[in-house]
């Protein structure tokens, strides 16, 4: 474990972070000079009121500075900003940024064994790190949790959560709830049994585990076989960061697929896979939970971010939480009670025909009947999903989500189930292509009304499809990047295309905006690697490899 630290953090005259509080993180994104939250606050609507940079100011926006990460693994995670110190994280390294020079203040490398990659299901990345008290959080491939001194990168204690060659791994950005820093595991591909976890923040001690996947006895276990293990060996990853709510106290965690994606051996709705949990931060009770996907047969996890607004729904205010669910569905839930208020179709969608509003089940149809008897069946949407990780974001002037969509379905076929063997690969499915007319979309920009699923514009994309986050503004854009290396701005209203970037490599992460001294910046991570790099290599063999951090603002006029 090496820290690097710069004599530039006092030559600079910088105060890293040294005095977040509960407070600050309740009030992230009113101070425009800080983003102290995944997702630009605990609701994770990645939205900014900033207007400097605004449909008719965006052609000046330009380059300020752009730092190397020294990486080939691939950029996905967001930036924290506190105090004029940007803080960003890849599968390799924290690293300490001075937001108006672009200037690195210190640096902190990992070590993990070279071997630890081939227990990571969809690419070598890191979704970002958190800030509280004067620390830095965040986690490791080979399935730490660590803290470092956010003023000159020190490690100030490291705790390990499992054993990485079991096939656990951590990606996620930790959350600070109430006191609390909470992680959550990858691994479902390797048959493992997920969990939350609970962690004193002061010093790395384990507060608290909640699997996702109930034990014997437990309320849950009897929607899994009760005469097999598969319980034990089922899934429920999570490795998106979940929102919070300081109000009712509780946080929304989305869980991933049960395991294996065929679904023979694992009758019943196995709970609580492809569901999301409403839990208690400093005690990990499970307040509610919904589950989207019963029983699902279709790698349909519930990972993705969960959007908490109020949205007027028939006439009256409703405290809601909203997910583009892979499964090709919005749903739009009550908070606090898990209420299911609307679930509509975003994508094309024929392993159901639609999600009966009383019992908050999808009703499926011949598809999902062909699938579960193990026939080559074409699928819509496919394991991509509707949408992936790639978070959306939410503007609460328009009332839109905006989000890359993909259209794709897939000939997908369930395959004999062996025996797991911990640290291997356990799916057991044959998921193929299939062919597409020319011209025809793979993907959308989309802004969708969460209550119809309706969309006031889309984009297509006939190439390449996109996995960047969006980032939407009060200045009317929507900010989000392609594989290819554009870095974009599109109009709020109609879509249209105002500005874009060159970064040198394909973009997978989370934009952001903020301010310095009163002017506003965008930031970005360039660095092409992930799921869809893995998988498209020869489309994206002329995208150079290399992470770094691109930093814009306007040129005066």
């Amino acid at each position: 474990m090496k820290s690097i630290t710069a004599a530039a953090v006092l030559l600079l005259g910088i105060t890293a972070a040294s005095a977040q509080t509960l407070d600050d993180l309740k009030s992230d994104g009113r101070n425009t000079d800080h983003i102290l939250t995944y997702g630009m606050g605990y609701h994770q609507q990645r939205y900014s009121r900033l207007d400097q940079v605004n449909k008719r100011t965006v052609k000046r926006l330009v380059p300020v500075w752009n730092l190397s990460l020294d990486n080939n693994w691939g950029e996905q995670a967001q930036p924290i900003v506190y105090n004029g110190v940007m803080y960003v994280t890849n599968a390799r390294a924290t690293v300490a940024i001075d937001v108006a020079t672009g200037k690195q203040l210190w640096k902190h490398t990992l070590d993990w064994p070279p071997e630890t990659p081939r227990v990571v299901c969809c690419g070598v990345s890191n979704k970002g790190a958190a800030i509280y008290d004067g620390r830095v959080y965040r986690t490791t491939l080979d399935a730490h949790v660590l803290a470092l001194d956010a003023k000159d990168g020190k490690e100030i204690w490291k705790s390990k959560v499992a054993e990485w060659k079991d096939g656990f791994a951590l990606t996620v950005a930790p959350l600070i709830a109430n006191g609390v820093l909470i992680t959550g595991i990858s691994g479902a591909e390797f048959g493992i049994r997920g969990f939350i976890d609970g962690w004193d923040p002061a010093t790395g001690r384990q507060l608290w585990r909640r699997y996702t996947i109930p034990a014997r006895g437990e309320k849950g276990n009897e929607t899994w076989p009760q005469d097999s293990n598969a319980w034990e060996v089922g899934g429920g990853s999570a490795w998106i960061t979940g929102s919070y709510d300081p109000q009712l106290d509780l946080m929304y965690w989305g869980i991933g697929n049960p395991a294996p994606w065929a679904s023979q051996t694992r009758p019943g709705d196995n709970l609580y896979t492809s569901s999301v949990l409403a839990m208690r931060p400093k005690t990990g009770e499970i307040v509610w939970h919904y589950q989207f996907t019963p029983n699902d047969a279709y790698d349909y996890d519930a990972c993705w971010e969960l959007i908490l607004a109020d949205l007027n729904v028939q006439g009256r205010s409703r405290k809601v939480l909203m997910q583009l669910n892979r499964n090709g569905f919005v749903y739009v839930l009550d908070r606090a009670s898990g209420e299911l208020i609307s679930a509509k179709a975003y994508e094309k969608v024929n392993w159901a025909s639609h999600v009966d509003p009383q019992t908050g089940r999808p009703v499926e149809t011949e598809t999902a009947k062909s699938i579960r008897a193990a026939k080559p069946t074409e699928m819509w949407p496919s394991t991509r999903g509707g949408k992936n990780w790639q978070h959306a974001s939410f503007n609460p002037q328009t009332g839109l989500l905006y989000a890359a969509t993909f259209h794709e379905g897939r000939m997908y076929q369930h395959l004999e189930v062996k025996p797991h063997v911990v640290g291997q690969r356990y799916m057991y499915i044959e998921n193929l292509p299939m062919p597409r007319a020319a011209g025809s979309p793979i993907g959308h920009i989309d802004a969708i009304d969460p209550l119809t699923g309706e969309k006031k514009w889309r984009v297509p994309l006939t190439d390449l499809q996109i996995w960047s986050a969006t980032l939407s503004t009060g200045g009317g854009l929507v900010f989000t990047g392609k594989e290819t290396g554009e870095f974009i701005a599109l109009d709020a209203d109609t879509g249209a295309q105002l500005w874009q970037f060159q970064t040198g490599s394909g973009i997978n992460a989370q934009p952001v905006t903020y301010t310095h001294k009163g002017r506003q910046y965008v930031s970005v991570l360039s660095g092409i690697g992930g799921l869809y790099w893995n998988i498209n290599r020869e489309a994206l063999k002329n995208v150079p490899q290399g992470g770094s951090v691109w930093t814009f603002a306007l040129m005066p006029d």
